[in-house]
């Protein structure tokens, strides 16, 4: 079992609480946000485009609210099996079909970057998982382009020591954009996770709140 979870376990069981972490109607919400927004580059302008800034935003709610139910099931407030209930029911809707149209693209490359936040989420919660994170990324970069499922196994262990505690992999993050490959992609949603576990350090809502 993780450290934290084994850590907690000594204390008694805290009361359930009704949480809902995210719903279609959030989901829609952001879409259509996107839809009107604008993704061009201003001539002359390098700030970020206002669809950009969205789709940041929004990548960033989905991992933070993903992360709620793992951090409530260290706080013993789920189960394991009532954890990966709400994360399926969060993934069923983050990992729905595409919209066709412009945004097709934009939303297949954002779920592409959430199969590992699921995936080790999941990982954490078996607790099964190797430690040696530069043995995993050096696996995994090796291994992205000849075995997409491998390589996201290895990228959910990596993602489950940062969930565990472990310092993230900013160290092993390239500069280079031009040189990302999926397997580096899942390392930047790793260090999105992050920095979204350190937000929820002491993140333990309140009963009937929606989130």
């Amino acid at each position: 079992m993780a450290r934290k979870a084994a850590k907690s376990s000594a204390t008694p069981e805290q009361p359930k609480l009704f949480y809902i972490f995210y719903n279609q109607e959030r989901w829609d919400n952001w879409l259509n946000s996107l839809k009107e927004a604008d993704f061009e580059f201003a001539e002359g302008s390098e700030e970020v485009p206002e669809g950009l800034r969205i789709l940041d935003s929004f990548s960033e709610d989905i991992t933070l609210e993903v992360l709620k139910i793992v951090r409530l099931y260290q706080n013993r407030r789920f189960t394991k099996e009532e954890a990966e209930e709400k994360l399926s029911q969060v993934e069923k809707i983050v990992m729905c079909e595409a919209p066709q149209g412009e945004l097709e693209e934009i939303i297949e490359m954002l779920q592409l970057s959430k199969l590992v936040l699921f995936a080790a989420c999941r990982k954490y919660l078996g607790g099964n998982y190797d430690r040696d994170m530069k043995s995993l990324v050096k696996k995994g970069r090796g291994l992205v382009e000849k075995d997409m499922e491998g390589a996201l196994e290895l990228a959910a262990q990596v993602g489950a020591n940062v969930i565990d505690g472990t310092p993230c992999c900013r160290k092993f993050l390239k500069d280079e954009p031009e040189q990302l490959s999926l397997f580096d992609e899942w390392l930047i949603e790793c260090e999105r996770m992050s920095e979204a576990i350190s937000s929820l350090k002491n993140f333990d809502e309140e009963a009937g709140e929606e989130y």
